[in-house]
């Protein structure tokens, strides 16, 4: 689908509604300590934005799910998930449906209830993401087995520098340290006080005193 297979796809569907829940349980926060209709509304509208943002997210990640390649400790850690995935949508899905019927005859003790529930479902939220980085960064899951492979051949030979090539860290090839030199400066004098080879004087210019 324009270009991307199912995991790119996910992987791009799945931060932008894990924000805009986050924001919309913000809102809602500063709602309820303002009583500010306006920071509830913005809540409300990025709450709807939110749960069909994470709809597509978790559809995208079914089939993901069945397009990459994985084992039996990626399909456990996949699975959590999954079901944390499942339990999100649930609660902002819902919580969508319930503002939208009530959100204009809600009480106070009724709102209250429903921020209880969408920071219950932040928790989830910040689970769903974090099993979700296991996926990636512990067990690269999406990459091409043949990909992971050279990729893992190509770290064991190391990483060799060209002639001259550094790191931006200031270390060489060879990992010593690069140390700048002024090219103004004169050169260091050695242990018996003579100047370093390759040192000369300008015509007249005085001999150093030793």
């Amino acid at each position: 689908m324009f270009g991307y297979d199912w995991p790119r796809l996910h992987a791009a569907l799945n931060d932008l509604p894990a924000a805009v829940l986050l924001v919309a349980v913000l809102f809602d926060l500063l709602g309820a300590a303002t009583r500010r209709p306006g920071f509830r509304q913005v809540g409300f509208w990025t709450l709807i934005a939110g749960a069909l943002g994470a709809a597509a997210a978790v559809l995208s990640g079914l089939q993901a799910e069945e397009s990459i390649d994985h084992g039996d400790a990626v399909h456990r850690v996949m699975e959590t998930h999954e079901l944390l995935a499942f339990v999100t949508l649930g609660i902002f899905g819902v919580l969508a449906l319930w503002r939208i019927v009530r959100e204009k005859r809600m009480g106070t003790a009724e709102r209250s209830l429903a921020l209880a529930v969408s920071l219950g479902g932040v928790g989830v939220l910040i689970a769903t993401g974090a099993y979700g980085g296991r996926l990636v960064f512990e067990h690269a899951a999406g990459i091409p087995t043949e990909v992971l492979q050279a990729e893992i051949e190509s770290r064991g030979g190391g990483h060799a520098h060209a002639p001259g090539e550094e790191h931006g860290n200031g270390h060489a090839s060879d990992g010593a340290p690069v140390v700048a030199r002024d090219s103004t400066a004169p050169p260091a004098a050695d242990s018996s006080g003579a100047s370093s080879p390759g040192h000369s004087h300008a015509p007249g210019a005085p001999e150093h005193d030793h």
